[in-house]
């Protein structure tokens, strides 16, 4: 039985800003179905809610050296699904109103990164791997690298880690490297975290890890390129032996159209049973009334790399179709004024939700026949795989998870499980989205489409086997 720690700055349900929270809610639990022993460790962040808070059992304190400083660092642990999460307290870096964003974050997860190696010998549990999530804990294989390697206790770890997105890389001042992280100059070079005269956490987590992977086969491909690399894609080519891409899944408990508490009505794999519950979100959002009318969604953080720039240049057009739109979230301002706008001069036909609402998520999703997600590039995506479960057939263009999940229906072979365009092109979008609608108007290929959706499986079954087989390769010979 590996022993697999997770270190990541959120998960569900203690605290959530994307998608990363999702994985490190579900992808331990997963493992451990499989027969891993598996913890995470998290900060503990002043937002997480109390019921949470109060259920934490303080375990020990201990200091925590970062550069001249010696920090504070509490040890609480809780239960949740089996899986224990443990979390680093320390009130002056994350007792604050929000999880990212202060000037001092360079500080904040170097801390968090050391504080996760100090605590080791302190747990009831030695982790033979350290799986790392994002540039938040990017250090961690830098500092086991540099303080603590030659140490017993330390020397058999291994490292993991996994880009969920590499647009975001924790890129701070050099003077960091010594004030902060107590490292020398050795560590200022191309070779290491100098990245354009600044140090990158992101770069000394791919660095310094034993392992990488990222979140879609696809993605793993496009980040060996300059247009998707991020100023990267020399340093992922080159250990491009140590890269793996592995598909993000989604819990299939929680997000489950049978038996989920949010929807008008559950169902299995009823078109009808779907088509009463847009009756019923229609009647709730005060659009016409109208099961034969397609309900086009989108559920999205509405920033550009979705693919909203696409949508702002043809909307007036999409709107002139026989359709209704659906859209939920929050974002940049100018999408969020551009729905909002269109709302009021299409209120029949839009219907604009500039906030962030799980259960009219889970309605929307229930709700919709299509849904619309074209992504200029998209790591893995949860949007697309929560649709197809819900039996929402997924627009998306082809690049990275969103290639690799959803397979445009072929008439030959009946296969398929949504539509798909390759270029990053509006009006490539627009004849999709047409043709997707063509295919709705005729029932008995609808309902093939339909099936091919509902069932497809992107639970994390597969995927924790991948991880599982990949582990396995850092200890014995791969299986």
């Amino acid at each position: 039985m590996l022993k697999i720690l997770h270190v990541a700055s959120e998960a569900t349900p203690f605290v959530k800003t994307g998608g990363l929270a999702d994985v490190i809610g579900s992808l331990p639990k997963a493992l451990q179905q499989k027969g891993m022993d598996v913890r995470v460790v998290l900060p503990k962040y002043g937002t997480i809610p109390e019921q949470w808070r109060s259920q934490m059992r303080w375990k020990k304190s201990i200091t925590v050296p970062l550069a001249w400083r010696n920090q504070f660092c509490g040890i609480e642990t809780v239960q949740h699904d089996g899986i224990t999460f443990y979390f680093i307290d320390n009130e002056y870096y994350f007792h604050r109103k929000h999880i990212y964003g202060y000037d001092d974050d360079g500080e904040r997860f170097a801390y968090f990164s050391r504080a996760v190696l100090e605590i080791l010998p302190h747990m009831d549990f030695q982790p033979q791997i350290l799986h790392c999530h994002d540039w938040h804990t990017g250090l961690v294989s830098v500092f086991l690298e540099s303080f603590y390697s030659h140490l017993p206790f330390y020397e058999k770890i291994r490292t993991v880690f996994t880009i969920h997105n590499l647009q975001y890389q924790g890129i701070f001042p050099k003077h960091l490297l010594s004030d902060v992280l107590g490292l020398d100059e050795s560590y200022f070079t191309m070779d290491s975290l100098e990245y354009y005269g600044q140090i990158n956490y992101m770069k000394g987590g791919l660095v310094f890890s034993d392992l990488l992977t990222t979140v879609s086969k696809s993605y793993g491909e496009e980040i060996q390129t300059p247009y998707y690399g991020e100023n990267l894609d020399g340093l992922l080519k080159k250990r491009r032996k140590h890269l793996f891409g592995i598909v993000n899944g989604i819990d299939y408990d929680l997000y489950n159209p049978a038996n989920d508490p949010y929807i008008f009505l559950p169902y299995h794999d009823s078109l009808q049973d779907k088509s009463f519950n847009k009756i019923k979100l229609q009647e709730s959002l005060g659009l016409p009334i109208d099961s034969n009318t397609p309900m086009v969604a989108i559920v999205s953080r509405l920033v550009s790399s979705k693919g909203l720039d696409l949508i702002a240049h043809v909307l007036d057009e999409l709107l002139s179709l026989d359709l209704q739109m659906v859209v939920l979230g929050t974002g940049e301002e100018k999408y969020e004024l551009l729905f909002r706008r269109a709302a009021e001069r299409f209120p029949h036909k839009l219907s604009a939700h500039i906030q962030f609402d799980e259960k009219l998520a889970r309605q929307i999703y229930a709700a919709s026949d299509l849904f619309l997600m074209p992504s200029r590039f998209e790591p893995c995506g949860i949007g697309q795989l929560i649709a197809l479960r819900y039996g929402s057939v997924p627009i998306v263009r082809e690049t990275g998870g969103l290639k690799d999940t959803v397979q445009a229906y072929n008439d030959y072979t009946c296969t398929g499980n949504g539509f798909s365009f390759t270029h990053y092109n509006a009006h490539d979008m627009l004849f999709t989205v047409r043709r997707a609608l063509q295919y709705y108007q005729d029932k008995k290929l609808w309902s093939r489409i339909f099936e091919n959706a509902i069932h497809s499986d992107y639970s994390w079954r597969q995927s924790a086997q991948q991880y599982i087989n990949l582990y396995k390769t850092l200890f014995f010979q791969a299986p």
